[in-house]
């Protein structure tokens, strides 16, 4: 506890301290060496913690993520995981889980890569584009924001769109993960189950954000999905094919 006869002061911006934290800059009042102990406590503060709460804004994107997308656009930043980070890290765990379990999402035959032997750069750009979908995916997440702020242009800001996108893809990243298990020990024929289950949730997700005029909401929603999947196919084609050429030249 800081004592009140024998005033301390933050290290970093030399304001006095009043508690275990720097009520100007946030650093913790008791600063040590650094130690791979603390280094991983780090970690885990900036992935875990009441600092910035996954578990909560988890449970609030399951249950109520029309909530949450209005508290955190009105400013209540500090109480959810920052959007873009959740995207990423939903991203890394799926990169991670997708490893662990030497999960291949073209073993099915309904997803195939062919053979580019005969040099042709569509097939080419086909393959790229099979192969790094999950790295074309923030794609997806600006194409959604764009269709987004056309179908609902005075509501919010694009960028406010786009920060909800990042959440929505966050989500849908979760979903695949999920869809990686049971087409890896289960069945394989459900290799477009994911996206089918994010179009049921993002027109959840519109309507309880939205909350008035829901059928309206849910037709915006049901085109939007439509509109904004294919919009990402193709231009996330269209950077495969360009990386292709570029490569081939």
């Amino acid at each position: 506890m800081i004592s009140e006869t024998q005033p301390r002061y933050c290290n970093n911006c030399k304001d006095e301290l009043t508690g275990k934290y720097c009520n100007s800059c946030g650093q913790r009042a008791s600063v040590h060496k650094i130690t791979f102990g603390e280094t991983f406590q780090d970690l885990m503060d900036t992935m875990f913690s009441v600092n910035t709460p996954l578990w909560t804004t988890l449970k609030m994107l399951i249950k109520n993520p029309g909530k949450l997308f209005r508290e955190y656009l009105s400013g209540k930043r500090k109480s959810y995981y920052k959007p873009v980070a959740f995207f990423i890290l939903m991203t890394v765990l799926y990169l991670l889980i997708r490893a662990a379990i030497n999960f291949d999402p073209f073993s099915n035959s309904t997803i195939t890569v062919e053979d580019n032997s005969e040099g042709k750069l569509l097939i080419g750009a086909k393959n790229f584009f099979l192969i790094n979908i999950d790295k074309l995916l923030f794609v997806f997440v600006f194409s959604l924001g764009l269709f987004l702020k056309l179908f609902f242009l005075k509501k919010y800001l694009l960028a406010e769109f786009l920060a909800i996108a990042f959440y929505l893809m966050g989500i849908y990243t979760l979903i695949t993960t999920l869809n990686m298990f049971y087409i890896q020990y289960l069945d394989s024929g459900f290799q477009f189950l994911a996206i089918l289950v994010m179009w049921g949730y993002f027109i959840y997700a519109m309507i309880s954000f939205f909350q008035k005029k829901k059928v309206l909401v849910f037709l915006k929603a049901l085109l939007i999905f439509i509109l904004a999947f294919y919009l990402y196919f193709v231009l996330a084609f269209s950077i495969s094919y360009l990386i292709v050429w570029i490569n081939g030249n």
